[in-house]
């Protein structure tokens, strides 16, 4: 563990704090204004969040995967738009260049981006190309000691307010796959680097999306990811920072789950129907109780994965059971909250509707649900054959 127990128990007592009297009461401004007030950014900057898993020596707290779970899980009992705005930071933005960037990359970037001065934003996604990454059209065509950027980014996060973009191209014209793709680093305002308007989104106001544009972007063969020499290494710095976001994203999952969960369970024991409060209604209480289980065995999966890969072990699978069954939960518990709470839990004015509509997204980003289950069907295959 990077912090000791004492240490790490103080600081997520610090965070629950923070988010309970510091971010919970704005979540309805946010979605209102599809905004985060400036004053509250700063304080998210103040508390250390945008470097939870940057390493100390960059300017971020070094967490280990156990430990950033914990704070994860505290995270996700608000509004999923303030973990969205530091999640780029600590995760798909920031990752790839921990591992496999050169020290002059590290150095550069790794303490802007722990600070929050600077917001990384991750350019994966095209119209034609998502889950297919084999069918990724931008390219990046070589000149002299430069390369040359076209193509269109689609639904990527943080990028209305980016500072650096993880865009992944493709080097190899020949390739049909992602073997022939290469992550280069460019800043915003790169010359052809632009960006289209906001997209307007189901849920998760306030954290924003939109295309990122690359005409003609011409950017130094310095900014590949690990310099020149990892060429057409994109998907496999890609692929090393995956099990860290899924699990993340996991515990994010498990914080919402057991937020609807305690709100419907106030509701409940507060509602009176027929002379006593719904809690005490059968029905009622299995919908309570299924929630619990699922939330709990979903901790239970995602802490265990943790310390499987701090311990060194190869987690992939495991951590596709985390993604896939925790997005897959919160979605089923934020049903039954909404189903609880009747007729207001329809109405904007309950936190429950909000949310109904923002945990929606877990299922599809970091991998869809089904993308997860190709993965750890294919490695099941892959192990039985061994």
């Amino acid at each position: 563990m990077s912090l000791d127990p004492e240490t790490l128990a103080q600081f997520l007592d610090t965070l629950d704090r923070f988010v309970r009297e510091r971010l919970v009461p704005h979540e309805a401004q946010v979605a209102d204004a599809d905004a985060i007030p400036p004053a509250v950014i700063q304080e998210i900057r103040d508390m250390g969040l945008f470097g939870l898993s940057i390493p100390e020596e960059f300017g971020g707290l070094g967490l280990t995967m156990a430990e950033e779970v914990q704070a994860a899980f505290v995270l996700g009992q608000t509004s999923p738009v303030f973990r969205s705005l530091v999640g780029t930071n600590n995760g798909i933005g920031s990752q790839g260049i921990i591992i496999d960037g050169t020290p002059e990359q590290k150095a550069k970037y790794l303490p802007k981006l722990a600070s929050g001065e600077m917001i990384a934003s991750f350019a994966l996604t095209e119209p034609d190309a998502g889950s297919d990454a084999g069918s990724l059209r931008t390219s990046a065509a070589k000149d002299s000691d430069h390369y040359v950027l076209n193509g269109t980014k689609r639904y990527i996060t943080n990028a209305p307010h980016a500072g650096l973009f993880t865009v992944f191209a493709r080097t190899d014209p020949s390739s049909k796959n992602s073997s022939g793709v290469t992550a280069f680093l460019v800043e915003a305002g790169t010359p052809g680097l632009s960006l289209g308007a906001r997209d307007k989104k189901m849920g998760q106001k306030g954290s924003h999306t939109c295309d990122v544009i690359l005409e003609n972007c011409r950017v130094p063969a310095s900014t590949i990811i690990g310099g020149p020499a990892r060429e057409n290494q994109g998907f496999k710095t890609a692929m090393k920072v995956l099990d860290r976001g899924r699990l993340h994203i996991s515990a994010v999952c498990v914080g919402a789950a057991e937020r609807l969960i305690r709100d419907a369970l106030a509701y409940a024991m507060e509602r009176k129907q027929f002379g006593e409060p719904i809690a005490e209604k059968q029905l009622i209480q299995a919908m309570l109780a299924d929630s619990r289980a699922e939330a709990y065995a979903a901790r239970c999966m995602i802490e265990e994965t943790a310390r499987r890969k701090d311990a060194g072990q190869n987690v992939s699978t495991e951590a596709a059971c985390s993604k896939m069954f925790a997005s897959e939960m919160v979605g089923r518990v934020a049903d039954r909250a909404v189903q609880i709470h009747g007729g207001a839990g329809y109405m904007a004015e309950y936190a429950v509707e909000r949310f109904y509509r923002d945990v929606r997204l877990f299922r599809i980003y970091e991998g869809t649900t089904q993308i997860q289950q190709i993965l750890i069907a294919r490695n099941m295959m892959k192990a039985a054959a061994q």
